[in-house]
């Protein structure tokens, strides 16, 4: 059931993020809203906060990837889209394999 979840989360968060950042291309190729177009400023400003965060989540992948033998930069790109889901998958992995290394 977790595994269940957690998939449709990081799908949904790849759709989510990719949107934004197709929302932010489009207003920079389009230039500025138009006031019709004001309900997306809301949207925009609260994409951005989630690419933010997304963006410092990678960061900390990036980091830590090494540890669970993972390669940093495909890590980060990955946990960039998918979000905080990637982060708990690296850092349980770390877990167990400290808990394995424990063991011995």
């Amino acid at each position: 059931m977790r595994k269940q979840i957690f998939f449709a989360i990081k799908w949904t968060s790849t759709l989510l993020i990719a949107s934004v950042i197709g929302l932010e291309l489009w207003k920079i190729y389009g230039g500025v809203i138009e006031p019709q177009m004001s309900i997306l400023i809301p949207i925009s400003l609260f994409g951005r906060f989630a690419l933010t965060i997304h963006c410092i989540e990678a960061v900390i992948a990036y980091i830590y990837a090494p540890a669970s033998q993972k390669p940093p930069i495909q890590y980060g790109i990955y946990t960039f889209f998918a979000g905080t889901i990637a982060l708990v998958e690296l850092f349980d992995q770390r877990k167990a394999d400290n808990s394995n290394y424990l063991a011995k």
